[in-house]
């Protein structure tokens, strides 16, 4: 069962996300803060990581930077519900990082996470 890190610092959000992964059979840990993340992150392994770019404190992209220097090849979809996702390629150590703009639907996430696994074992694998 994958381990997936759900952070987002809106509850409705965090709860949601939640509920759509364990219906399909993945094991989540949800938290609403970047040190909150980075400390499960420490505690246990994880398979994935779901990350919102904008919340106070602590913002997206500075926990996905950390988590990446942890776990280089971790699969990660930063979310937002702005288009600053956009400009995510512009960031070469965030290229593999898949966008998912909110709101979203179950299958889109789980589409995006699909796709977040496959960008970085084509990464790991390039040139395969």
């Amino acid at each position: 069962m994958p381990r997936v890190l759900v952070l987002d610092d809106h509850p409705h959000v965090r709860a949601t996300v939640t509920l759509a992964l364990r219906v399909k059979g993945f094991d989540v840990v949800s938290v609403e803060s970047g040190a909150l993340a980075l400390a499960q992150f420490e505690q246990s392994e994880f398979d994935l990581a779901i990350v919102d770019i904008f919340m106070p404190g602590m913002d997206g992209t500075m926990v996905i930077r950390k988590l990446r220097e942890r776990a280089p090849r971790l699969p990660v979809v930063a979310i937002s519900g702005m288009t600053a996702l956009d400009f995510f390629s512009a960031f070469p150590e965030l290229s593999d990082v898949v966008c998912l703009q909110k709101p979203f639907r179950p299958n889109e996430l789980l589409t995006a996470i699909q796709s977040a696994v496959d960008a970085v074992q084509q990464t790991v694998c390039s040139p395969c």
